[in-house]
């Protein structure tokens, strides 16, 4: 009973895939009801949603709660340059994304506080910047900065993170080192629904410390990009001791 119930599971997603590959189903068009599919189907809601998850995960379709399930919009692949950039989480110039932000005066508790090398309960601004192409969620980013040092342009709410961006960048002394930690995980349930992505479809999760030449945190970002969506680059210096080469 259960194969069977699964292999009509996987022949409803390979149908909706082929009408959506073949052009039959446009891309960013409202799919039937759920109810609707079902009936068409001929089988019970459940299964139909079995069905549309598998499309979920490989991104063909993004449930929009209280609208429905579309037919997702290819959503370009950007590239992501390690060390100081934009607070935007993508820094690649050719991105054409339009993001918005949002402040938050928050108190740093618990690993927080160990990034930010800070008391706990001490005040910080908490940035959550999401970049949209189009109509479409592309990646997030969480900036979290000691309150003295949060610059005035990011005080207020903004269509962009780029006036924002300029005021850190702007900061003196500027930061001295930058330290990225990347990996793969699944999404957190918040993260997965910003994103409308599925909860098993893999992101790529960069924390990004900064610090001044003091050894003073002066941003911490929490950036996350549906694999799909980036590559992230990365340039390594060979420093050279000019004490050992004049020697």
């Amino acid at each position: 009973m259960t194969e069977s119930v699964s292999s009509r599971h996987h022949g409803i997603s390979d149908d909706l895939r082929h009408q959506i590959t073949a052009g039959g189903i446009k891309a960013g068009e409202r799919l039937p009801s759920e109810a609707d599919l079902a009936r068409q189907y001929m089988v019970s809601t459940p299964t139909l949603r079995s069905a549309l998850a598998v499309l979920e995960r490989e991104g063909l379709v993004e449930k929009i709660h209280g609208k429905g399930n579309f037919v997702r919009r290819p959503l370009r692949k950007i590239t992501y340059v390690g060390g100081w950039g934009t607070l935007d989480p993508s820094t690649a110039t050719d991105a054409d994304l339009r993001v918005t932000v949002r402040r938050t005066a928050i108190r740093a508790h618990g690993h927080l506080t160990t990034l930010l090398r800070v008391p706990n309960d001490s005040p910080v601004n908490e940035l959550l910047c999401i970049s949209y192409e189009g109509e479409s969620p592309h990646s997030l980013a969480r900036i979290y900065v000691p309150r003295d040092l949060t610059p005035t342009a990011a005080l207020s709410d903004g269509p962009s993170c780029e006036g924002t961006a300029r005021g850190f960048a702007a900061l003196n002394p500027p930061p001295a080192e930058i330290q990225e930690t990347v990996c793969a995980r699944l999404p957190a349930p918040d993260e997965a629904s910003t994103l409308r992505i599925s909860s098993a479809a893999a992101v790529l999760a960069i924390t990004r410390v900064a610090a001044d030449r003091t050894g003073r945190v002066i941003e911490v970002a929490h950036l996350v990009f549906p694999g799909d969506r980036v590559d992230a680059a990365f340039t390594t210096h060979h420093v050279v001791d000019e004490r050992r080469t004049q020697g």
